[in-house]
């Protein structure tokens, strides 16, 4: 088997620079409460810097590249002030290369972590991730391949142990879904597919980390609102993610006595290559517009939710937790 491991990816000759935050026009305080049902339909906004809302119709190829999606998700958390909860850490992240993974990997970085990035065969956008953690003055190792398989999670672990020493916090973040309007439209292929990525794939990485895991390290596994509400139109990927948020609590008890945390963050809608590579261009033209929020988050605003559970100093008495980040009241 051919390494895969990339200690320093091709960098272009300047390193990329953050893009600048949008900033909205100053507007009028309003004199009353919005009534008209379009002030109503009109997307959420509650951080420092509006995020879209209104989605071009657009629909991307095979698994999809995030740098084909426009408007181009945002991921570098400007506003985000790293202050060291996760100094002289080692992180490794699953589905790295792009979305939430990419996120967490530039915030884990700008907190103290070095990073290694598990992916599966998106070889630019994981050397696009790599330049923005080495941006923030840390290590990153690339590896690339496939989480379905037992030998490359123990490959994928021992190579980050090799090159960054140690691990201390093992993100599961790896996902696959197809969407299907019936349960008789779901071949063998596609449930062997999605549960073999979304839950085997989590349990093997588990399985491969947990050798190297000491007291105080934590396991996080990415979920979905999907896995809380459940999705008529999701019905295999919903059920591998309520099976990941059982897992989580499950491997929470099991680990407990090691001093060992385990958690979860359920997303909700948020704007990655995901879902424009599983739906019709007018589909993803509403996507997120069903949240409470009326919009898809942005892979920044979920990343915090990821150091938050990873540091601890921020979360030593949790464990077994599903944090919901779905922009939506009552998510559980």
């Amino acid at each position: 088997m051919a390494d895969p491991r990339s200690r320093h990816p091709p960098a272009p000759a300047a390193t990329p620079a953050a893009t600048p935050a949008r900033t909205a026009a100053p507007t009028a305080a309003p004199t009353a409460a919005p009534t008209s049902s379009s002030a109503r339909d009109e997307a959420i906004q509650t951080g420092p810097t509006p995020h879209p809302s209104a989605l071009p119709p657009q629909h991307l190829a095979g698994s999809g590249a995030e740098s084909a999606l426009e408007p181009p998700p945002r991921y570098r958390a400007e506003h985000y002030r790293g202050s060291g909860k996760l100094e002289g850490m080692v992180a490794l992240i699953t589905g790295a290369d792009s979305g939430i993974g990419r996120a967490v990997a530039v915030l884990f970085a700008r907190e103290g972590a070095d990073v290694c990035i598990v992916y599966h065969r998106s070889h630019d956008d994981a050397r696009e991730t790599a330049l923005h953690v080495e941006a923030e003055g840390r290590r990153c190792v690339l590896m690339a391949g496939d989480v379905r398989d037992p030998d490359f999670c123990e490959l994928a672990v021992r190579g980050c142990v090799t090159e960054l020493g140690r691990l201390d916090v093992l993100v599961n973040n790896a996902a696959y879904q197809r969407h299907a309007d019936s349960l008789l439209e779901i071949d063998r292929e596609q449930l062997a597919l999605t549960f073999q990525t979304n839950i085997d794939g989590y349990l093997q990485m588990a399985r491969a980390a947990l050798p190297h895991l000491k007291r105080g390290a934590c396991i996080i596994n990415t979920g979905s609102s999907t896995g809380l509400r459940g999705n008529p139109r999701l019905l295999d990927y919903a059920t591998s993610k309520g099976a990941i948020h059982a897992f989580a609590k499950s491997l929470a008890l099991n680990l407990l006595p090691q001093g060992i945390r385990v958690n979860a963050v359920a997303p909700g809608p948020v704007w990655t290559p995901l879902n424009p590579a599983d739906l019709s261009a007018e589909q993803v033209a509403e996507f997120g517009r069903h949240s409470d929020m009326k919009r898809p988050a942005q892979p920044e605003e979920l990343s915090p939710a990821y150091v938050f559970l990873a540091s601890p100093v921020c979360a030593s008495y949790i464990t077994g937790l599903v944090l919901p980040v779905t922009g939506s009241v009552g998510a559980i």
